[in-house]
């Protein structure tokens, strides 16, 4: 039996012998495709070809690529665990053509690959093919359906719906019919009693898909129509896991050695077994799959975080935990500990995970542990809900209470429900998901695009060529523009011939400028890159489009964003050579006013350590070093030139290469002529952001120069009037050790006060059934001589109730403290007392049962407050 290292090669060497490149998966982080976060199918990786915009480095292709669907509308994170098939990540196994050979071919090594090399039995597979639809006016592909009955009987080629066997990228763009391989599963007896092909496409759990060949061969347009493409291509995918359970002869693909190695290595942690308990296993599952999700993510260059696809991540990583926390009984941060096994497993497929595996540790035990006191704090905050609700006679906990803890604490819904069940309550489930709805409405409006389809002007127009590292100007013509509408503003695209405008990427921002015709001058406010192609953005669109353009880049902004960028290039070097050659990039971010640079390191830089960096950095700007520049080495000599690459960055077979002296670096990004030009170099920030990483801001030339102006009229303006002594720090200092030891003077007079006060306050007590009450208004300079009076009292008498209240600076005050025995025998509680108090002097406080304060805005009210108190303590008493 093949494992899944065996398997996951033998696919790659069958199709590297039919000539085809084996490439790297691309990373799960997207970039440059607004329509999606995250790679959920072999082909995003290729869009930009099939659309194109970008030919080809080869016309043969296969892989396999890492996914992730846990966003948009293939999103089965919820379903992870319930089942035995459903992942957040998976492989897609996948080869492709692209106008090279078409069906023919692809169903041929589908079938001899299946049959032959894995030798699946022929029997046991069933064939669907498109069986056209009247509304496309599109008839059966027969073309495919004669090609498969080569290897087929008829009787078991089924003809396919439209959602089934007909592929689209989206609402427009290219499509085409597909063919699925079916695969039986069940036993022979099953078999006997139903033909097989009677339950394809059903969701039968036994009866499944296994491979699916799509033929892009169409081009659908914004009006529904569908147009041939000039050039036919190959499109194939087939689930790795999937495939790993039919050749091992497994039900479930968590019975695979790809899960199995994992999940062993979490019961020997939890001392949970696999297979004895439904919700063990249920919570085996998502915990193995998860870590998978989380690991490969972090490999790619995500961080978890609250926003966007960070937050994504940190949601699967705590649902990991959670479910450990629940079903396991796993309390304490276990996840980074099953990194290696992970590893060791993955790792020779997906080498990130060996060089980026301590960072992966180290942030992952971070988020476990941050999760599980929040997990603590939520359990508190459920059984406070869980008391009032008890207390006020009810058997429901609502939906809303449980929205505010997912949604603010992260506390999940299902746990809430376990834990109320315990409690014989129930959770108010519908109002839980109309808030939730409400917040994805809210969400949704927000992100709401409406894009038209691209008006083409030149429709022969090639690639955009970007001449933008030679000159900031250009004599221009628009190619496309379409129209964009979101949050009721209208924006333009365009896309030039070609363009010395920047577009965002590799963490520099995109150049902003104009294009100008006759006088009349269109700014454009940003550049993207969007499926490899240049975007600029406008507010409008020119009134002769057809024209020549001159394009205009803002030369200061793109100068001093090109001296932060070359910059960030000598602060990495510097710390790579101070710090050591761990220090990798993790993230970027290079404008015009600073630059901000991620990297690995796991302690925080002493100040010694900065300026040592600062000091490297402008020595070599002080140098006045050239650039050294290759904008078309291949990416094997640019990696024997010790060049470095941008973490989480994807690179083709020819790069650029960016050098200053030492500095040797794959880039895209725009550079100063020479290091001089930066002029000079200040760290104006240094921390931490995640476990193992440091972010650096810092920033060049003038920005640079105006902060040094500003800090030293700020120091010559301390110095005056301080008299301008000779040793300022000196100066300062002895005015801070005088400070101090007038305070410690204030302090002394202020405790003798206190304790005086608090000697007439117990000799004017009044005795009320055995209980000193201490009630009035006294005079203090500090309001927490409030709280020192009452822990004097506390210290010296047995059994109080104690109300203060003071006036200072025409602000009142007021504090309440109980004996612990009178909280306890008359449940007396200061936090809910003030409360009720502090509204007589328009304000609000809390505390604890035994001591609480609060502030107002009234003073008037301060002797009413008293007697409110005094009143209501007497009435419990």
């Amino acid at each position: 039996m093949m494992n899944s290292k065996q398997i996951r090669n033998t696919f790659k060497e069958y199709f590297e012998e039919k000539g085809h490149k084996i490439v790297p998966s691309a990373s799960m982080i997207i970039k440059g495709d607004p329509s999606l976060m995250f790679t959920n199918a072999g082909m995003n990786q290729f869009k930009d070809v099939f659309l194109d915009i970008r030919k080809p480095e080869y016309e043969r292709l296969a892989n396999s690529q890492k996914c992730l669907r846990v966003s948009g509308k293939h999103n089965d994170l919820e379903d992870v665990g319930r089942d035995t098939y459903h992942h957040t990540m998976f492989e897609m196994l996948g080869n492709w053509s692209f106008g090279d050979y078409f069906k023919a071919e692809a169903i041929e090594y589908a079938w001899e690959l299946l049959t032959e090399v894995f030798k699946i039995e022929k029997e046991r597979l069933y064939i669907t093919v498109f069986g056209g639809d009247t509304n496309d006016n599109m008839p059966v592909d027969t073309e495919a359906e004669k090609i498969w009955e080569k290897f087929v009987p008829k009787d078991r080629i089924l003809h396919g719906s439209k959602k089934d066997n007909f592929w689209e990228m989206g609402e427009t763009g290219p499509c085409g019919p597909c063919s699925e391989i079916h695969i039986d599963l069940r036993n022979e007896s099953e078999r006997q009693q139903i033909n097989g092909r009677d339950l394809v496409n059903l969701d039968h759990n036994e009866v499944i898909e296994i491979w699916n060949l799509v033929f892009i061969q169409f081009n659908r347009k914004h009006d529904g129509s569908l147009h041939p493409l000039p050039q036919k291509h190959v499109d194939t995918g087939m689930g790795f896991e999937r495939l790993c359970a039919v050749l091992q002869g497994k039900k479930s693909n968590y019975d695979t050695d790809l899960f199995q190695t994992i999940i062993k290595e979490i019961t020997k942690i939890s001392g949970k077994d696999y297979g004895k308990d439904i919700k063990t296993d249920m919570a085996l599952r998502v915990v193995s799959d998860h870590l998978r999700a989380v690991a490969f993510a972090i490999a790619d260059g995500l961080l978890p975080s609250n926003n966007k696809a960070g937050y994504v991540i940190r949601r699967i990583l705590r649902r990991a935990v959670r479910y450990a926390y629940s079903f396991l009984d796993i309390k304490e941060p276990f996840l980074f500990k099953i990194v290696d096994t992970l590893t060791e497993l993955m790792g020779e497929a997906f080498p990130e995970l060996i060089s980026q595996k301590e960072l992966i540790k180290n942030v992952i035990k971070e988020e476990e542990t941050v999760f599980l006191r929040t997990l603590d704090k939520g359990i508190r905050l459920i059984e406070q809900e869980i008391k009032k609700t008890k207390t006020e006679n009810k058997s429901e906990i609502g939906g809303k209470q449980a929205f505010i803890l997912y949604d603010t604490y992260g506390f999940p819904f299902d746990l809430t429900e376990l834990i109320s069940k315990e409690n014989n309550l129930t959770v108010n489930k519908s109002e839980f998901d109309a808030e939730m709805k409400k917040q994805k409405d809210r969400a949704r409006n927000a992100a709401d695009t409406d894009t038209s389809e691209w008006t083409i002007i030149l429709p022969n127009s090639k690639d955009c060529e970007f001449v933008g590292y030679d000159t900031t100007e250009a004599l221009v013509k628009i190619s496309k523009y379409r129209k964009v509408e979101q949050k009721k503003a209208v924006l333009y695209h365009l896309v030039f011939n070609k363009t010395p405008f920047y577009a965002e990427a590799g963490g520099q921002v995109g150049d902003t400028g104009f294009i100008e015709n006759n006088g009349q001058k269109y700014s454009i406010t940003n550049t993207i890159k969007e499926h490899n192609e240049t975007i600029h953005i406008l507010k409008q669109v020119p009134d002769n489009p057809q024209n020549e353009f001159r394009a205009v880049v803002n030369k200061q902004k793109r100068e001093a964003t090109a001296a932060n960028h070359t910059a960030t290039h000598l602060l990495h070097h510097a710390l790579r050579e101070i710090l050591g050659t761990h220090v990798e990039q993790k993230g970027s971010l290079v404008n015009s006013d600073k630059l901000r640079f991620d990297f690995s390191h796991f302690n925080k830089m002493t100040d010694e350590e900065i300026r040592e960096v600062e000091t490297k950095v402008n020595n070599t700007i002080r140098n006045n070093i050239n650039l050294e520049e290759n904008r078309l080495m291949k990416i094997e000599d640019a990696k024997k030139l010790g060049a470095i690459s941008l973490f989480g960055e994807k690179y083709g077979d020819i790069v650029r290469v960016v050098k200053f002296d030492e500095s040797v670096e794959l880039c895209g990004g725009t550079h100063t002529e020479n290091t001089g030009r930066i002029g000079f170099f200040k760290i104006i920030s240094e921390g931490g952001i995640a476990a193992g990483v440091r972010r650096i801001e810092a920033i060049t030339g003038e920005v640079a120069e105006k902060m040094i102006f500003t800090k030293l009229d700020d120091l010559q303006k301390i110095a005056e009037k301080l008299n301008n002594p000779k040793q300022i720090e000196a100066t300062v200092q002895a005015l801070i050790d005088e400070n101090t030891k007038l305070k410690k003077q204030i302090e002394r007079v202020n405790l003798a006060q206190i304790k005086a006060i608090k000697k007439e306050l117990i000799s004017a007590a009044e005795d009320y059934q055995d209980v000193k009450i201490i009630i009035n208004s006294i005079t203090l300079s500090d309001s927490n001589g409030l709280k020192e009076i009452c822990a004097q009292i506390r210290a010296e008498v047995k059994t109080f109730a104690c109300v203060l209240g003071t006036v200072i600076d025409n602000k009142p005050y007021i504090a309440i403290a109980f004996s612990e025995n009178l909280t306890k025998e008359k449940e007396l509680h200061a936090g809910n007392l003030i409360r009720e108090t502090a509204k007589l002097i328009n304000g609000g406080g809390g505390g604890q049962p035994f001591i609480a304060t609060a502030g107002g805005k009234n003073p008037n009210g301060i002797d009413n407050a008293l007697e409110f108190a005094k009143k209501k303590i007497k009435e419990t008493l």
